[in-house]
């Protein structure tokens, strides 16, 4: 019988029964070989079914959408109704008094207990008008109303309320305190309310929406109100009452949609959460600044769903707005500039991370790394068995010598 030309190139000689020699310690070695493999299968399969997300940086094609802040801060020492937050940005849009517009107040006691959560702006809800249908309520002058008499009285300048008298201050730019000797906020029982509340704190908890280029937030105490100088609050109220300040707690500040499960994990997208900044000096006359970094990411998840943050970096800074020598850094002096309030100045990355959630390896993978572990864990053994064997022999020839 003529003999395949296969038998040339088989790689996979085999040998006799008869001439193979078994020993107890190639069976050691033999079983402790699949007790390996085994473990290395294993891992292999664990690996196969694990998923991670793998980050990928693109530049942000989204930049034309809002992102949406999130919130929560606590005041111990600033009445709710003395509070305001407004939103400037480079592209000249202002949203003013975000207060007064959805987000919650809650009020607090000097231990730091609620006493209420409320939408509510003192002088606002309780605003009372006049019974006297001729009434023509002064304005202190802080608007021309000599004319008056002269006019028709449709015409008439007048304040008929005290929040009428607070706008007519404001446009004139003088300083409105507690209103008191106004007669129209004596009336409405304004002044007696202002200082009712004086010495309580809050907690303020709500969202807005943000252009996606740099701005700032800021809290501060009094109306707010811009001019050609620039934009200003009036503290009158404030400066008036040494006890209050901006110290805060920072419970939670974060941009775009909240996260949850391991994604949290990850990424450092509320890096703030939890700060607490009250120094043990007084910081009546004191303004306080984040700088914020922010990098939009998403997140794509296996089932296709999508979820759009940001994860940011912040820098902390505070400052006399009075101006002066830094008492802990003696060769640094403070320029006179500003007005006591909480600044959070934002800027956005120009690039987005995207995290994709993939299985940690392909099947593919899988079963190539099956094979290398088996090829790997048999050879390893072979070696091993050929050492034993030889040494085995060695000492075995000595003793019959």
């Amino acid at each position: 019988m003529k003999k395949s030309t296969l038998l040339s190139i088989d790689a996979f000689a085999k040998t006799e029964e008869d001439v193979r020699i078994r020993t107890r310690t190639g069976g050691l070695i033999t079983l402790s070989c699949v007790l390996v493999t085994f473990m290395l299968l294993f891992s292999e399969w664990r690996q196969l079914h694990k998923v991670v997300s793998r980050p990928e940086l693109v530049v942000d094609r989204d930049r034309h959408l809002k992102l949406d802040l999130n919130m929560d801060v606590t005041f111990p020492h600033m009445p709710c109704y003395l509070l305001n937050m407004d939103i400037l940005d480079s592209s000249g849009e202002l949203q003013l008094d975000l207060l007064e517009s959805g987000w919650s107040k809650t009020r607090l006691d000097s231990s730091g207990q609620s006493l209420g959560t409320e939408n509510f702006k003192i002088g606002q809800q309780d605003r009372v008008e006049p019974t006297d249908e001729n009434y023509c309520g002064p304005c202190y002058g802080a608007k021309d109303q000599s004319q008056n008499e002269q006019k028709p009285k449709e015409e008439w300048i007048c304040c008929q309320t005290c929040e009428d008298v607070r706008t007519a201050y404001m446009d004139a730019q003088w300083a409105f305190f507690d209103g008191k000797d106004i007669e129209q906020c004596e009336r409405e029982g304004y002044v007696e309310k202002v200082n009712k509340h004086i010495n309580e704190g809050c907690r303020i908890k709500g969202k807005a929406k943000l252009n996606r280029i740099e701005g700032n937030l800021h809290f501060a105490p009094g109306k707010a109100y811009r001019n050609a100088q620039g934009h200003f609050h009036d503290i009158s109220l404030y400066e008036k009452n040494s006890n209050l300040n901006l110290n805060h707690i920072v419970h939670h500040l974060s941009f775009g949609q909240q996260l949850e499960g391991d994604a949290t994990e990850s990424v450092s997208t509320a890096p703030l959460d939890g700060k607490i900044v009250s120094p043990d000096f007084d910081t009546h006359y004191h303004q306080f600044s984040y700088f914020v970094k922010i990098v939009p990411t998403r997140f794509e998840y296996l089932d296709g769903a999508k979820t759009e943050t940001t994860q940011f970096s912040t820098t902390y800074h505070s400052r006399p707005v009075r101006g002066g020598r830094d008492s802990d850094h003696p060769n640094t002096v403070h320029s006179r500039k500003g007005f006591p309030s909480l600044y959070v100045f934002f800027e956005m990355s120009p690039l987005k991370v995207i995290n994709k959630q993939q299985h940690a390896q392909t099947w593919s993978g899988f079963l190539l790394n099956c094979i290398t572990s088996i090829g790997g864990i048999l050879a390893v053994g072979t070696v091993l068995d050929k050492i034993t064997y030889k040494a085995q022999r060695s000492l075995w020839g000595k003793k019959s010598t």
